[in-house]
C-alpha cells in the first residue's frame, strides 16, 4: 500500500488552517501545518459581508497554502469554508473567485456538517469514552456543542454567536465592563435555550472543549506551572477551579496586560475574554471539575473521513 498525501484547509471566521497530511491505511503523519489570523469576518461578520480588505487578506493567505501545497505535490485539496463564508452575501462570490484565481475548491459547510466534523476530530484525539461529554467549539462566527459518547452523537447543533459575533456585539470597553458581560450573559440565555434543554435530556458529566480558545487556556494553565505540552498530547485537561481564576483574569486586566499572562497568544487576546464568558454560562449548567482540551477539531475530523475511521464509515464497516 502506498502512503497518500492530502491537505486540508479549514477557513475559519478568525483563523485559516493548513495541515499537510501523509496517510497510510488508519495512520497519519502530519507534514507541515500553519494558521494565520485571516480575520476574514472582521468588520462585516455581524453585516454578513465580507469586507474588501478581508478578501484581500484571505486571498493572499490561500495563495500561501496553494504554493506550499503544490511545492509538496499534493493534488488533494479538501477546503472547508464555515459561518463567515457561509453567511456573507457575497460569500459565493469570494469562493468562485478563489477556485478562479487560485484554483482551491472550497466546501462551504453548513453548521450541522460543521458539529458532525469537529465531533469526528475530537474522537480521533481521544478525549472521549463511555460517559456522555458535552462537546463545544468556539469560532469566530459560530459555536457548535455536540453531545455524545466515544460511541455515536445523540445530539448536536450549531449556533451562531461565535467569538468574533459577541466581540462586535458586546466587549466595548477594555477591560470588559460587568454590565457588558451581564448583557452578554442575557443574550446567552435567550439563544441557547435548544442547548439548555439538550443538556438537560442528555444530562452529561463531561466537559470537552476543542481547539481554540481551549488550546489558550490549556497553555496559560500549563505556563503557570512551569509546564510543556508535548507534540505527542493532543488531550490536556484544566481543572474547573483554575479555569475559573484565568477567567477572572481575563475580565479584569486591559489588553496590554492580558498580553504579559504567560501561554497567551496575540491573535487570541481580544476573542478570549468573551469566549471565557461563555464557557462561564455553559458550565453553570454542569457539574464538573475538569475542563478536557482536545486540540482537535475541525480538520482532524477531515483526516477521520479520508482515514474511514469516522463514525459513520466505522458504523458501515
Amino acid at each position: 500500500m502506498r502512503p497518500r498525501k492530502a491537505a486540508i484547509i479549514d477557513m475559519g471566521t478568525n483563523t485559516f488552517h493548513l495541515l499537510l497530511v501523509e496517510i497510510l491505511g488508519e495512520r497519519y503523519t502530519t507534514l507541515y501545518k500553519e494558521k494565520v489570523a485571516v480575520k476574514i469576518g472582521q468588520g462585516g461578520i455581524n453585516q454578513r459581508v465580507i469586507q474588501a480588505d478581508a478578501e484581500k487578506r484571505a486571498l493572499h493567505t490561500l495563495q500561501h497554502f496553494k504554493n506550499l501545497i503544490d511545492g509538496e505535490g499534493i493534488t488533494e485539496i479538501f477546503a472547508f469554508a464555515t459561518s463567515a463564508v457561509r453567511n456573507a452575501e457575497n460569500g459565493q462570490a469570494f469562493v468562485d473567485k478563489v477556485l478562479q484565481t487560485i484554483g482551491i475548491d472550497i466546501n462551504v459547510i453548513d453548521g450541522v456538517q460543521e458539529a458532525q466534523m469537529i465531533y469526528e476530530g475530537i474522537r480521533l484525539s481521544g478525549a472521549l469514552n463511555e460517559e456522555v461529554s458535552l462537546m463545544m467549539d468556539i469560532g469566530g462566527g459560530s459555536v457548535e456543542f455536540i453531545i455524545g459518547t466515544q460511541q455515536a452523537v445523540l445530539w448536536k447543533q450549531s449556533f451562531e454567536i461565535g467569538g468574533q459575533r459577541m466581540l462586535d456585539l458586546f466587549h466595548y470597553h477594555d477591560p470588559i465592563l460587568p454590565e457588558e458581560t451581564q448583557n452578554l450573559f442575557e443574550y446567552l440565555e435567550s439563544n441557547l435555550q435548544e442547548l439548555i434543554s439538550a443538556i438537560q435530556t442528555y444530562q452529561p458529566t463531561r466537559f470537552v472543549g476543542a481547539s481554540g480558545t481551549f488550546d489558550t487556556l490549556s497553555d496559560i494553565y500549563y505556563a503557570s506551572l512551569h509546564k510543556h505540552k508535548t507534540r505527542e498530547e493532543s488531550v490536556f485537561l484544566l481543572p474547573r477551579t483554575s479555569f475559573d481564576q484565568i477567567s477572572n483574569q481575563l475580565h479584569t486586566l486591559p489588553k496590554e496586560e492580558r498580553l504579559k499572562i504567560p501561554g497567551m497568544i496575540p491573535m487570541r487576546v481580544d476573542m478570549i475574554v468573551v469566549a471565557s464568558c461563555l464557557i462561564e454560562f455553559i458550565l453553570g449548567f454542569l457539574s464538573v471539575e475538569l475542563l478536557v482540551c482536545s486540540n482537535f477539531a475541525l480538520k482532524e475530523g477531515a483526516i477521520a473521513q479520508l482515514m474511514g475511521k469516522d463514525s459513520l464509515a466505522m458504523a458501515e464497516k
